[in-house]
């Protein structure tokens, strides 16, 4: 029981701490400033989805042979999945990387406190903000999926959002292990990124390697599982790899202010 109050003291300390923030507050608008203006592209823009529904239709190709809810639904989620490979190693890069410039994290490594508790607790945090980032997409979801018919099969988005979470909590988990190695949130962010983009592309790589260390890195790759997901293709490898992800992110975050906690 205390190990849940510290994790939720922990929790919202740090999620509080981004509304006190300016620069998740410009995080925030970038993110919806460009997501928006993607959907709106999606749906109204000279290739969108609508253009290419009255060119069906002027073609003779019945409406209903057009999946306008799938179509806007993979689209709009691979734009999202991409923005989060290049707007959350900026969002994560502060996470103790504050705590060591501040002198902070030395107390976190010699506190009472697990440092696997400190880790889960900034973790859910940051994952927190990402929520109230995608919070206004859903209202916008909602009237473009209620307008749908026939009416898309609840699993489909549910599976989507689900995708879109775990992705980001893994980037998060991540970004919040490289920021434990640093006091740069420069190099912490850049590092973050790079990692990410390696496993975003990984089944590139592997395609061009042939044998067992082709399959290993195939594997891995980010950028498949969350696909997977967002096409509605429920396969419990792709949850276990995501979730192997957040898992290893505070895993390694855990260990790195261990070695500090002996170093004192």
């Amino acid at each position: 029981m205390i190990v849940v109050q510290n994790i939720i003291a922990i929790f919202q300390k740090e999620f509080q701490g981004y509304f006190k923030s300016p620069l998740a507050y410009i995080i925030a608008g970038i993110y919806w400033l460009i997501a928006g203006t993607f959907m709106v592209s999606i749906l109204l823009g000279p290739e969108g989805i609508i253009q290419e529904v009255n060119y069906g239709e002027q073609l003779g190709i019945p409406l209903g042979s057009i999946d306008v809810p799938y179509i806007f639904l993979t689209s709009f989620f691979s734009i999202l999945g991409t923005l989060c490979l290049f707007i959350l190693p900026i969002l994560s890069m502060g996470l103790y990387t504050e705590e060591r410039k501040s002198g902070t994290l030395e107390l976190l490594a010699t506190s009472p406190i697990s440092n696997w508790v400190i880790a889960v607790g900034k973790l859910l945090g940051v994952v927190a903000f990402f929520l109230f980032m995608i919070m206004p997409f859903l209202f916008y979801e909602a009237i473009i999926f209620s307008a749908a018919t026939p009416a898309m099969p609840f699993a489909v988005p549910l599976s989507a959002h689900l995708g879109l979470i775990l992705l980001a909590t893994a980037i998060l988990s991540w970004g919040m292990f490289i920021s434990s190695l640093t006091d740069s949130n420069i190099i912490s962010a850049i590092l973050t990124f790079a990692l990410i983009l390696f496993l975003w592309i990984v089944d590139i790589i592997a395609n061009n390697i042939n044998g067992a260390i082709g399959d290993f890195l195939r594997q891995l790759s980010l950028l498949e599982s969350y696909n997977n997901l967002i096409n509605g293709i429920w396969e419990v490898d792709n949850i276990v790899l995501l979730l192997s992800y957040i898992f290893l992110g505070i895993f390694f975050t855990a260990q790195s202010v261990e070695i500090l906690r002996h170093n004192q």
